[in-house]
């Protein structure tokens, strides 16, 4: 494969995509496309893609309608399949005047719970009659991974109706004992509050938001939950107590005591993850935040006091609550990631050694 030209060479990147295990393709003019394999970026072995060449590649597995929302907007989220393979999630922009695409790998088969090595607190989360469940974190941290295999969960387990808005829908999911429904933003509705506004009345038990990006999805969705549906959503923030606060903020200073109100009612978990490098063997692995809305967490939020909230995450662990730190640190102890990857990640870093220090002293001493 000396030139990479054409849409149908694509496929053998997307093809090497999967075979090195890597995460993402990304495509721009002037550089041979780059593989992200564990975290880490790699070139591939090619020549330079001219600007020419990148547009025709991303050009060629667009439709005419795409082509001119992306020639118009400038930005474009889609989805594309290698047939066989595996799904990809697109964004296509621009740098630099020329056209440039990052293509996320998106396996073809929904990985289960179990599987994925999540915590066994995620099963009952999703067995849950009603409320708001947020799952969290940076850009690439799994947080589709997580939901999709929650929804799978609830697929195998309970006859209710689901219905997703996703850009671009992602994981593919079949009816078990469900009836799930996949909208596609841009596609099969314009806004995802577009989609929320009219939810209601296509009868949904579980409602999936891809992710409430702004004030009227947040609305929305806060108040789906309200009406006696459970919602998932993701937002981008790193723990729980940022997330409380990042969806109060967004609001006008004069609906925020209402909004905290509502929020204290209506949550019953967030779920915030992170991913890093594995020191036992390639490959990376999540680490979890998790808070469950008891009555005193909803109080904390009610009330303003989100930055006790971590403390309250501490006391939980008995039903299934975790925080971050305490993740990792089990993670480290069972030689799972190296200490430098976890106290990059971890929220306080001078305990997080200490504890570390003194673990390791425990083991010798045994």
């Amino acid at each position: 494969m000396a030139t990479v030209a054409t849409a149908a060479q694509l496929d053998d990147l997307l093809k090497m995509v999967v075979e090195r295990n890597a995460s993402d393709l990304h495509i721009k003019a002037d550089e041979p496309p780059v593989l992200r394999i564990h975290g880490q970026l790699v070139r591939v072995p090619l020549p330079p893609l001219s600007p020419e060449q990148t547009k025709e590649i991303i050009y060629g597995i667009m439709n005419e309608e795409r082509r001119r929302r992306f020639e118009r907007k400038l930005e474009l989220d889609m989805a594309y399949a290698v047939k066989g393979m595996a799904r990809f999630r697109v964004n296509v922009y621009r740098q630099r005047g020329c056209v440039g695409g990052a293509f996320r790998l998106i396996p073809l088969r929904v990985q289960p719970i179990d599987e994925l090595g999540l915590p066994q607190v995620l099963k009952n989360i999703a067995m849950l009659p009603r409320g708001l469940v947020l799952v969290t974190g940076p850009t690439g941290s799994g947080k589709s991974t997580t939901l999709a295999a929650m929804i799978d969960w609830i697929n195998e387990q309970k006859r209710v109706h689901i219905v997703t808005i996703e850009d671009p829908i992602e994981f593919v999911h079949t009816d078990k004992q469900a009836a799930i429904e996949q909208r596609e933003v841009e596609v099969d509705t314009h806004t995802f509050a577009d989609a929320l506004r009219h939810v209601m009345r296509q009868n949904p038990d579980v409602i999936l938001v891809g992710e409430m990006r702004d004030l009227e999805t947040m609305q929305l969705a806060i108040t789906a939950a309200e009406t006696g549906h459970l919602v998932f959503a993701t937002v981008h923030t790193t723990d729980a107590a940022q997330t409380m606060d990042r969806i109060v903020d967004v609001f006008d200073p004069a609906r925020q005591e209402q909004i905290r109100m509502q929020l204290s009612v209506v949550i019953q978990a967030v779920i915030s993850q992170t991913l890093l490098p594995r020191a036992d063997r390639e490959g990376r692995v999540a680490a979890f935040e998790i808070m469950l809305a008891t009555p005193a967490i909803r109080n904390l939020i009610r009330e303003r006091k989100t930055h006790q909230l971590y403390s309250m995450i501490q006391t939980g662990l008995d039903m299934g609550m975790q925080t971050l730190d305490g993740h990792l640190l089990g993670l480290y102890r069972q030689g799972i990631i190296s200490l430098d990857d976890a106290l990059a990640k971890c929220s306080n870093p001078t305990e997080f050694r200490q504890r570390a220090k003194l673990s390791e002293r425990v083991t010798g001493a045994i």
